[in-house]
């Protein structure tokens, strides 16, 4: 429990945290705490938008609408990883939620699922819109990822929070299924590694899976010569020449050559990148 971050402390903390910020509007002074208490603050709330576009995407989290109105976050967190700051002090993002989850948030504890709604998460929540659909398809980039662990480290780190503080919208309510398309415990993970170290540490990031789809299309990428790169290292070169950025028969005999590695045989082996093994080949990320 704690007493809300101004907000030259909340921009310091970010900033210290490696967050690229963007301050939208009058948002410093943005909010609706004529509406009711802002504070003691006790997490973080991840949501999406179910928006697409940076720009009408912050302007709608400044300003909300009739029914809602604005600010119906602390800050919008675009797909290039940057962060609009836009409001400061209670915000319409959490609603009411499960005071089972608000005890197990401040106890640090593990989540119960929440069943019941009568508790003012508005009071007690941060909160953080990302921009995304929602709908289980758009993705999620890697510099978006970052950017919503590194929001969720500083603010937890500027209050002496852990990870258990950082919840997501459909943990708090089960009215809510944001944010969809990632699980708040990979999200988590991310945030205790970045607390476990300095501010603004680099982490080191490697290249989610594309899919199978991507490398079917044959394509001209920094990643495949990354994925090259990492073959090569491990002994699993099939290269004449190379590895460079083009897709070619010479990445899937090497892939193959890794997927074999592995343990994998038969149809399992057959130099088409799958999930498990990309993960385990650990590509740095490039784009």
């Amino acid at each position: 429990m704690a007493t809300p971050l101004t907000a030259d402390a909340l921009v310091s903390a970010l900033t210290a945290e490696g967050v690229r910020i963007v301050e939208y509007g009058d948002w410093r002074n943005h909010n609706r705490n004529t509406k009711g208490a802002w504070g003691p603050v006790n997490g973080v709330i991840v949501h999406h938008t179910v928006t697409s576009g940076t720009d009408s995407s912050v302007a709608f989290c400044y300003n909300g609408d009739s029914e809602l109105p604005g600010p119906l976050c602390h800050g919008v967190i675009a797909k290039d990883g940057t962060v609009h700051l836009v409001g400061n002090g209670r915000a319409n993002h959490a609603g009411l939620g499960d005071d089972d989850v608000l005890t197990a948030v401040i106890n640090e504890t593990a989540l119960p699922a929440p069943d019941e709604d009568g508790t003012d998460g508005n009071t007690r929540f941060y909160g953080f819109e990302c921009v995304n659909l929602g709908d289980g398809s758009d993705p999620w980039p890697e510099a978006q990822l970052e950017a919503i662990a590194r929001v969720s480290a500083a603010i937890c780190r500027a209050h002496g929070w852990h990870a258990a503080s950082v919840i997501g919208h459909l943990e708090w309510t089960s009215r809510k299924i944001d944010p969809k398309g990632f699980s708040m415990v990979s999200m988590r993970t991310r945030v205790a590694a970045l607390l476990a170290g300095t501010p603004g540490a680099s982490a080191t990031h490697y290249q989610p899976f594309p899919g199978v789809a991507y490398f079917l299309s044959a394509p001209h990428s920094t990643i495949v010569a990354a994925m090259g790169g990492r073959l090569v290292a491990e002994g699993c070169s099939a290269y004449t020449d190379g590895p460079d950025p083009q897709w070619s028969e010479a990445d899937r005999a090497s892939y193959a050559k890794w997927q074999q590695k592995l343990g994998y045989t038969g149809a399992d082996a057959d130099g088409w990148p799958g999930a498990t093994s990309w993960n385990a080949l650990q590509v740095p990320y490039t784009a």
